[in-house]
């Protein structure tokens, strides 16, 4: 698996070429695979250089960081500055590792640390995910049978993966053009009834380039539209920690009310970031139907076909989202039970596209 999927990261996500200088941010779990990307990327004429954190490395600077979780050093600003492309491979240990921690401390870190992720998202980047112990475990998942499960999400048991994933970027443009002609989204499933205004916003095709797995077309909802109730259905490891059973309301575009049945903590210190986190700065629709079951990695659940994912904070502007935030914090809805409605008829229905064919072949 891993030498396909390094070639699938360096030749399909990134499109790496000559002279170019790519930075790689990882975790000691993912060693397995950093030999193959980097005869990958020297194959291309890249040249990457490899950051490897040691397990539970993000929890010590939390816990003994001080001045530096709100200044940036200059060599990290460097390596930011001077990189041409990014990739970052999500590879904890351990999922939760940072459960016990007051959750203001690592909203306060990325909220200083902005600038870098600004320098990033003005360039080429990847995001991906290595299968670990710790995450297989979250999944309720043997180790083995979660590196399957990713190998199907990533199309790597595919005869021709970049083949399926240019299928299912073709089946994501459709969709994009059916929700282009639309105005108003309406959300509904058990404890939600939501509708926001996507009009005038461009949708983009998330197929591969940039997270991989993938499998979602998205947008930013205007600012001050999202009108009602939302209750998430799907869990989430997000700060080191679980957080499950989100309840928002919203009123004016604004959350006016939040709640958690596991989380509740990290929930009201997100929301609390900045101004902008009590607003909408996403709204996806998954589309990836190699992804079978709920695995708390909201990289991968966000992405699952018959889901709709939005995210509290920062939109991305090229969607013509203007909220800011240095908070972008994905929550997931399953509509297995519910639907999604563009002006009024039925897209998406018990978790299947209404009107549309298959994205890609399923077997």
């Amino acid at each position: 698996m891993e030498a396909a999927f390094a070639q699938l990261l360096v030749e399909y996500c990134l499109e790496a070429q000559e002279g170019e200088t790519i930075l790689v941010e990882t975790e000691v779990p993912a060693l397995p695979l950093l030999p193959h990307l980097k005869r990958a990327f020297l194959k291309r004429g890249a040249y990457p250089v490899f950051r490897i954190g040691y397990p539970a490395e993000g929890r010590d600077f939390l816990l003994y960081g001080g001045a530096w979780l709100e200044r940036i050093p200059e060599v990290e600003r460097a390596l930011y500055e001077k990189a041409d492309k990014f990739l970052r491979i999500l590879s904890a240990e351990n999922p939760l590792e940072g459960a016990s921690l007051d959750p203001g401390l690592s909203l306060r870190h990325q909220r200083a640390w902005r600038p870098l992720a600004e320098l990033r998202l003005k360039k080429r980047w990847a995001l991906t995910l290595y299968p670990t112990v710790g995450y297989a475990v979250g999944a309720g998942m043997g180790t083995e049978e979660f590196r399957e499960y990713l190998k199907g999400a990533l199309f790597l048991d595919r005869e021709d993966p970049v083949g399926a994933w240019r299928a299912l970027s073709r089946f994501q443009e459709a969709l994009i053009g059916r929700l282009s002609q639309g105005r108003e989204l309406r959300l509904l499933a058990p404890g939600t009834d939501l509708r926001l205004s996507v009009a005038g916003r461009r949708w983009i095709n998330s197929d591969g380039r940039r997270n991989m797995p993938s499998g979602e077309v998205f947008t930013g909802p205007l600012e001050d539209s999202a009108e009602g109730e939302v209750r998430f259905n799907l869990p989430a490891f997000v700060g080191g920690r679980r957080v499950e059973g989100v309840y928002l309301r919203f009123q004016g575009g604004e959350v006016v009310e939040a709640r958690a049945e596991v989380g509740k903590e990290y929930l009201l210190a997100a929301l609390a970031t900045d101004e902008g986190a009590r607003r909408l700065g996403e709204i996806g629709i998954g589309t990836n139907f190699g992804l079978t079951r709920p695995t708390g990695l909201i990289l991968l659940d966000e992405k699952m076909g018959g889901t709709v994912h939005l995210a509290l904070g920062r939109s991305y502007p090229e969607t013509g989202g203007k909220n800011e935030s240095a908070l972008h914090w994905d929550l997931v809805l399953s509509l297995a039970e519910g639907a999604l409605l563009l002006d009024g008829k039925p897209l998406v229905e018990e978790g299947r596209f209404v009107g549309l064919p298959e994205p890609y072949p399923l077997a």
